[in-house]
């Protein structure tokens, strides 16, 4: 609960004039937690604020700062050099700049000689060299930017005066190795400034003591909170489900079903804000909308891929209310200031409820008002999960991932990083790299072994000169081998390696049918998409249907095309999974008769279909389907574990099948449900006691099995590329040059071969198989759900498909069809999986 800030009477004590003047020339009191907030920062205190949205919690962030600048004065001409005074540090490039045009403008109000500049990737060089020189009293900027200035030589110099840091939606910072390496910065920022205090903001927040910990630096095993308020109330968010006459199909992700209703609704409202969780969804409901818009409403699209100057323009015309619809990605889910933004539609379920929860914020930033918000379910266990999501969002239940054991890659980045800036004591850096939360534990064995990797690449690749970065003087200091090296750190820099991306370039074709140069670029798509296309193919892109001409260095040359028909991208990034809370409340609620009686009836009739086919899988229970189809038969298992899960459960199910002689030909996984498929009839065996399911399922899987296939597999090689990209083993970029996407990964291919071979306890393989674990392979979820159905799997034999078993069936006529464009092709196979699943 937010602590009792005192008697308000000392307002006028705690605020100096100008801002008691805006404050009554705005009829406004400040509010309790903003005081509040201001009076622990001056007690020397960092603090986390949990506010609801329409709170003022970028307000309360930044007052301690506004004051306190006030009360140093403006500076005077000639005086010795300032270094910044506080450091906003934001997840997105677009929060930064909102922030920046919502901030000034207060400032100008009051009069207040405060500079106010924002530093992300998107600014300009001479800005950003500039800003090193004459730097700002408040700099906006971002994780990756942070890391760039601490490993400058200037660091110390340019952060002395350093007085704040404020964290905005911090709970989306942490929970990445983008945090971890911000968690490292943070330490390195307390040696340079050790007065200084921090502000945590968020909205939704599961583990409030974990933010606390982030914010201050940890003592050898001694664990130190920040302070915390936080702050009830706010209007209950208006959300319901979108209803429709419409059949809500049983398979899809595309809810095109639902678009007429969905453009009607757009009409009745200003301004939508309509979340998708991919940018490929994004790119085909945009098309969607558009080919429907006999209105003319202007809609935009809004995702990481597009040009920056047309991101720009989409913000814009959304500040100055030009738009009545955009229609985005999570670039815009967090923070961003749109007072005016009246509903918020999501389509497709949202994975999470406190992604949910972070995106129905958008609407109506004000707090005495509801925000509003629709969900449009693709399909029907998404309807299930929507009414989880909302069910979830009304107990306020918050289900963000935890900040995780500091990664070892972001480490060894760090870790040259900090040579790049200056000579550093192994003792000393230690000491300071524990400080940090996430990295708190971490033993001196490791560390040590970290900074030999980035010193000699490791025993298996000292002899190659390329790898030793670093070198130990002989006053007991190390150094970086040579300036190239700082020069590379800084072009290599950061923690999101995504798959490798060209650019899209719009040319025009002459009439003899050639291509000229020049043309302006619509953002980038990923280069392992535009390999599978031939020259006169057409995809969607940036709201255009578009023709690809080719590849010309690092360029994708498309012109306009006249087709209505593309072939979608099939974006890799953006992918979210399933949340262990909300697949917990799907299982709940498919085993509650009471909760299914608030599903639309269309929704609730498919469960009884499943109840009468089947049976209805139970909360705690594993329910596994056996059934023919044509020539193949079929073992349907429903564990709601998320898809990665349960695409490493299917990897070691087919291992163990294939021993067992069960003749398995391949599975496919969605977030629900897993179906493996082959030529001997599983469900035979299981009847007559020559297959155990639960030894099939046994939690042994988890040990030989699993390393028996990691290191079979395609997974570690592509997390160990990942890995060596971030640890700086592998250089993308060169002073004038960049690899490719193919070039870096035969090089990660050639050392993961050889490291295996010669050093298979290299620390960097060490920290691969940490990655995959928790990401890719989701082990210790999978880890639970074994534990959790020991002795409660229960066996159906069945003559065809069940009902519920028709989603997971048609993913895998999915799988041989490019692109999200399927949903009208498979329409027929649609048709048939359901008829039979009827009976």
């Amino acid at each position: 609960m937010l602590d009792d800030p005192g008697d308000h009477s000392l307002t006028g004590e705690m605020l100096p004039a100008p801002f008691l003047r805006w404050f009554a020339d705005k009829g406004w009191q400040p509010r309790a937690h903003q005081l509040e907030l201001l009076a622990r920062a001056e007690r020397g205190e960092s603090t986390l604020l949990i506010a609801p949205t329409g709170a003022g919690k970028t307000l309360a962030g930044f007052l301690p700062s506004l004051t306190d600048l006030v009360r140093r004065g403006r500076r005077k001409p000639g005086e010795a050099f300032t270094g910044v005074h506080t450091l906003y540090i934001s997840p997105l490039k677009a929060l930064a700049v909102d922030i920046e045009r919502n901030l000034t403008k207060p400032v100008e109000e009051m009069g207040l000689a405060i500079s106010i500049e924002n530093r992300t990737g998107d600014t300009p060089a001479a800005k950003r060299q500039r800003q090193k020189l004459n730097p700002p009293d408040i700099l906006l900027t971002t994780p990756e930017q942070v890391a760039l200035l601490i490993a400058n030589g200037e660091a110390e110099r340019f952060f002395r005066d350093l007085q704040f840091v404020i964290f905005d939606e911090l709970h989306s910072l942490v929970t990445s190795k983008r945090g971890h390496l911000l968690s490292l910065g943070l330490a390195r920022l307390r040696r340079h400034a050790p007065d200084l205090r921090t502000i945590g903001l968020s909205a939704t927040v599961a583990d409030p003591p974990e933010l606390q910990r982030f914010l201050v630096g940890q003592d050898y095993g001694e664990i130190r909170e920040a302070g915390l308020v936080t702050v009830e109330g706010g209007a209950r968010p208006v959300i319901t489900i979108l209803k429709t006459e419409d059949r809500i199909p049983w398979s899809g992700h595309g809810a095109r079903y639902a678009m007429s209703e969905l453009y009607e609704t757009l009409k009745d409202f200003q301004t939508t804000l309509i979340f998708v969780n991919t940018r490929s969804q994004a790119e085909m409901l945009f098309q969607e909308l558009w080919t429907i818009n006999d209105d003319n409403l202007p809609i935009a699209l809004h995702h990481g891929s597009l040009d920056v100057s047309q991101r720009r323009k989409v913000e814009a015309a959304m500040a100055e209310n030009r738009l009545r619809a955009v229609v985005a990605t999570s670039t815009l889910d967090l923070g961003i200031d749109w007072g005016d933004v009246d509903l918020v539609v999501h389509v497709g379920a949202p994975k999470g409820a406190s992604r949910l929860a972070q995106r129905i914020g958008r609407s109506n930033h004000r707090m005495d008002e509801p925000s509003r918000a629709i969900l449009v379910p693709a399909n029907r266990f998404e309807v299930m999960e929507c009414q989880a999501a909302l069910d979830a969002n009304y107990i306020g239940a918050q289900d963000t991932p935890d900040m995780g054991e500091g990664a070892l890659d972001v480490l060894a980045q760090h870790v040259l990083g900090m040579a790049c800036a200056a000579p550093f004591a192994a003792d000393d850096l230690y000491y300071e790299v524990t400080s940090a939360a996430p990295y708190a534990a971490l033993d001196r064995d490791t560390f040590d072994r970290i900074v030999d990797f980035v010193a000699t690449g490791g025993y298996a690749l000292k002899t190659y000169e390329r790898y030793a970065k670093i070198r130990l003087n002989k006053d007991g200091l190390w150094r970086i081998s040579n300036p190239t090296i700082a020069q590379q750190y800084r072009m290599n820099l950061g923690t999101i390696v995504e798959s490798p991306m060209l650019n899209v370039r719009l040319v025009k074709r002459n009439k003899l049918g050639t291509i000229g140069r020049g043309g302006m670029t619509l953002g980038k798509v990923e280069e392992y998409f535009l390999e599978q296309l031939s020259q006169g193919d057409t995809f969607l892109f940036s709201g255009k249907v578009l023709r690809f001409e080719g590849i010309r260095e690092n360029e994708c040359l498309v012109s306009n095309a006249f087709s209505q028909d593309p072939k979608i991208p099939s974006y890799a990034g953006g992918k979210f999974p399933l949340s262990t809370y909300l697949a917990d409340q799907v299982r709940a609620m498919l085993d509650d008769p009471e909760r299914r009686r608030s599903l639309p009836d269309q929704v609730r009739d498919w469960l009884e279909l499943q109840r009468d086919k089947s049976k209805l899988p139970k909360r705690g229970e594993l329910l596994i389907e056996t059934f023919p189809r044509g020539k193949r038969f079929f073992l349907v298992a429903y564990p709601f574990e998320g898809r990665l899960a349960h695409q490493t459960l299917g990897m070691l199910l087919t291992r163990r099948l294939e021993r067992l002689g069960g003749k398995p030909l391949g599975f496919v996984a969605t977030d629900y449900s897993l179906a493996i498929w082959g030529l001997e009839d599983l469900g035979a065996r299981i009847a007559g006691g020559g297959l155990d399911l639960a030894d099939l399922f046994d939690e042994d899987m988890l040990g030989d099995d699993l390393e028996a296939w990691l290191d079979e597999s395609w997974m570690l090689k592509r997390t160990f590329r990942t890995c060596a990209v971030i640890a700086g083993l592998i250089e993308k970029r060169h002073p004038g040059k960049e690899k490719s996407g193919r070039q870096v990964t035969v090089s990660a291919d050639l050392i993961y071969d050889v490291l295996r071979s010669h050093e298979p306890d290299h620390i960097l393989l060490k920290a691969t198989r940490q990655d995959a674990a928790r990401g890719l392979l989701d082990i210790a979820r999978l880890a639970d759900m074994l534990a959790r159905i020991k002795g409660h799997i229960t066996h159906m034999r069945l003559e065809h498909v069940s009902p519920l078993a028709v989603p997971v069936m048609l993913e895998i006529g999915r799988e041989t069809v490019v692109g999200e464009a399927h949903e009208d092709v498979l329409a027929e196979a649609a048709e048939d999986l359901i008829a039979e699943a009827l009976g």
